[in-house]
């Protein structure tokens, strides 16, 4: 009995009833927020990997941080145990592009400022960042050329001269860079990032490079992001 007693004193010592409906709160705007920036995500990233896979970590990754600064905000030795824990137990993710981690932050920053009773403060903010990513998102749209990644390839490497296609890309392109090659007695391949002005200068692109090399093989994927 005396065992269940303290058992009780040490874990409500630092519990008031009166603070489950801020609790409550903060993690419904938590999970709420953290959801809007998933969809925020998908459709204003720029990552070519999965997004929507990704995304659907936020919610869970917000809460989880707002939990636990929750009950460590209020113990020191809670505190001090966190960091030991965290020195044995490290975040590991497939981490391919800084657009992702800067995702992550975010994320993390809601469940931060959720789980430290700034609930509405962090809304007050996240506001902002929305309202900045459209911004950026918007001028980039309309300011911006069309970014593409260009593959060529051909069975018969000795008919390719890839001086003669860089020069071609040139007049069509606003923009070219080789990325890379692959060359071998059967077949080449080379990938270029380009930026074009329109669609039909692509057209125009690809004949041209059809009419020389009738054999290659030619595939554009678009590095801005999915519909």
């Amino acid at each position: 009995m005396n065992n269940i007693k303290a058992f009780l004193t040490d874990n409500l010592s630092n519990f008031s009833p009166k603070a489950i409906p801020g609790f409550v709160f903060a993690f419904i705007v938590c999970a709420l927020l953290a959801f809007i920036l998933s969809k925020i995500y998908v459709l204003y990233g720029n990552a070519l990997s999965n997004r929507k896979a990704f995304a659907r970590n936020f919610v869970v990754l917000a809460i989880t941080t707002m939990f636990i600064i929750t009950v460590v905000k209020s113990s020191l030795a809670l505190s001090l145990g966190l960091v030991g824990a965290l020195s044995i137990v490290r975040f590991r993710a497939a981490i391919k592009e800084p657009e992702e981690l800067t995702y992550l932050f975010l994320t993390i920053a809601i469940g931060l400022g959720c789980g430290a009773g700034l609930t509405l403060l962090t809304a007050i903010a996240f506001l902002g960042f929305v309202v900045i990513i459209w911004m950026t998102n918007r001028y980039q749209k309309t300011s911006e050329a069309q970014s593409l990644y260009l593959t060529i390839s051909s069975e018969d490497p000795q008919s390719i001269d890839l001086k003669i296609i860089v020069e071609l890309l040139k007049k069509y392109c606003t923009g070219i860079k080789l990325k890379r090659t692959d060359e071998t007695s059967k077949a080449i391949e080379a990938s270029f990032f380009v930026e074009i002005d329109d669609f039909e200068i692509l057209e125009n692109a690809k004949s041209e490079i059809r009419k020389m090399y009738p054999s290659v093989s030619i595939s554009f994927m678009d590095n801005t992001r999915d519909f």
